[in-house]
């Protein structure tokens, strides 16, 4: 899928991302992407909660069949591009999959080391680091991104709490977590770099590709199952969590972060954490906790600073 241009806008660079054209038809497409692929990742951990498998099987396996789907598009559609992508852009798509693949390699152990609720908002400080790299590279985020930031990471802590403890094996959760959101912070940014001149089918098939490797390894090194004591039910929902969660949530990030930049990019991906809870009560039966739904809306809010700070910034740069 193209990005929509015009021919009358000036073309102006967000304070986060790529250049784009002011006021460019598309960004209302970006935006309608991005809460699609929200809703995909939203659907990761009631999938994963159900399906059973190890989980580092479950992440090998997501990004394995989202390559393999990728594939005859890639090499039949995409062959040229793919040649034509250059070293540099090679060597970025594939450490933006290390870096997904290490994401998921910090952070799915430690909810098993620390609580579910610490593992969980720790792991969402991505927006923070995502911010905090952009000044490291020289780029000034205003103030209203860095105010949304903030009021959008207040509404996960909001729903999930924070629930830190003083035992060597929590602490080792928690940095984990913190690290998986370190992670997804360098994944993001590397995508928003190679889309610049890459299309999204290119960059997500070096991107899945490489993710799926470097998990493969992980798996045979902790001898995780990866398929010989799976029924029926679970390849399905395997199948299900890579359609929702890696092609439609993945695959629609690395679309949209071209145009919106990292910094709403990363930040709408908070929205995973509600969204999970409303869609494991609608699926698991789960009832989910009333803070569920002001944590939706601060959440929003933070977005909606966020999106208009970046606006503000395009404005003042076209």
């Amino acid at each position: 899928m193209r990005a929509v241009r015009t021919t009358s806008a000036a073309p102006g660079r967000t304070q986060d991302g790529p250049s784009v054209p002011a006021g460019r038809p598309g960004h209302g497409l970006d935006l309608f992407l991005l809460a699609v692929a929200v809703s995909g990742i939203s659907l990761s951990a009631p999938l994963i909660a159900a399906t059973a498998a190890p989980a580092m099987a479950i992440a090998f396996w997501r990004n394995a069949m989202a390559a393999g789907v990728l594939t005859p598009l890639a090499l039949l559609r995409h062959r040229a591009e793919l040649r034509a992508m250059g070293r540099r852009n090679v060597l970025l798509a594939s450490a933006a999959g290390a870096l997904l693949a290490l994401h998921f390699g910090l952070w799915l152990p430690s909810l098993h080391m620390t609580s579910v609720a610490s593992s969980t908002a720790l792991v969402t400080t991505t927006p923070i680091w995502t911010t905090l790299l952009l000044r490291l590279r020289g780029r000034n985020s205003p103030a209203l991104v860095w105010a949304g930031t903030a009021v959008a990471f207040a509404g996960v802590v909001l729903l999930t709490g924070v629930d830190l403890t003083l035992s060597p094996r929590a602490l080792a959760g928690d940095a984990l977590a913190l690290g998986g959101g370190m992670a997804a912070a360098g994944y993001v940014l590397l995508g928003a770099e190679v889309r610049r001149t890459v299309s999204t089918t290119a960059y997500t098939y070096v991107c899945y590709t490489t993710t799926a490797a470097l998990l493969l390894v992980a798996c045979l090194v902790s001898g995780a199952d990866l398929g010989s004591g799976y029924d029926a039910e679970t390849w399905i929902k395997l199948a299900v969590l890579t359609l929702t969660a890696q092609l439609l949530g993945h695959s629609l990030i690395n679309r949209v972060v071209r145009g919106l930049g990292p910094s709403v990019t990363s930040t709408a991906i908070l929205l995973e954490t509600p969204g999970a809870a409303l869609i494991a009560a609608l699926w698991l039966g789960q009832t989910p906790p009333a803070a569920v739904y002001a944590a939706l809306a601060v959440i929003l809010v933070g977005l909606v600073l966020v999106v208009r700070g970046n606006g503000a910034a395009r404005r003042r740069a076209g």
